[in-house]
């Protein structure tokens, strides 16, 4: 109550005093809500991401992928590695791989994985002994010895070639018997012609530091 002043004009007084806050109110919020807009209008658009699978953890090579080795985690389009595997579930892991990184096609065994060997000769090396070849993963450096069978004397054709893909990566199961088992490795284009050369007469086995 303000003294002096007939009610009516306090009352009138009280009135614009209360619109003259709403107005104040108002035009704070306006004011708010046009800066919103603005920082709206000119913030940059998100950018696109792609779905990518990710190893869960650590994983060692020669290993059978499973859901439990795998999540999917959104990237950045223009940052997701290229040849990115969409489709890792049962194939076989060609390298060890940490926790959080992306599969990428030439970590599993497949077309793809001889990508991962640039300037490198893929072949097929057959071992008489598929029980040696069943021992190796892929991503083992191993070198490749040759034996005359008629002497028995051995010499090493290839030093450190990587295995790819070894019997146990194959659908149907190991390859062996008396005709021995199929190893895929990659090889400089010398030592892939020394490698063939060798198979002609002569039996192969691998050597390798565990």
């Amino acid at each position: 109550m303000l003294p002096g002043l007939p009610p009516t004009r306090r009352r009138l007084r009280a009135v614009r005093h209360q619109l003259r806050r709403r107005r104040r109110l108002i035009a704070a919020a306006l004011a708010a809500a046009a800066t919103l807009v603005a920082l709206r209008t000119v913030a940059p658009p998100p950018a696109a991401t792609v779905e990518v699978l990710v190893a869960a953890r650590d994983l060692p090579s020669g290993i059978l992928l499973d859901e439990d080795d795998l999540v999917v985690r959104a990237f950045p389009a223009d940052l997701a590695p290229p040849g990115a595997a969409t489709a890792a579930l049962g194939r076989v892991l060609a390298a060890p791989i940490s926790r959080g990184e992306v599969v990428t096609d030439v970590r599993v065994v497949g077309p793809g994985l001889a990508l991962a060997q640039p300037g490198e000769t893929v072949l097929p090396v057959r071992l008489p002994d598929a029980g040696m070849a069943s021992l190796l993963r892929a991503g083992d450096e191993v070198d490749l010895v040759a034996t005359d069978p008629g002497t028995g004397a051995s010499t090493v054709v290839a030093h450190d070639v990587t295995v790819l893909a070894t019997p146990t990566d194959a659908p149907d199961g190991p390859a062996g018997g008396s005709g021995g088992a199929l190893v895929v490795v990659g090889a400089s284009a010398a030592e892939a012609i020394d490698i063939s050369s060798a198979a002609l007469s002569q039996f192969l086995t691998v050597s390798w530091d565990r």
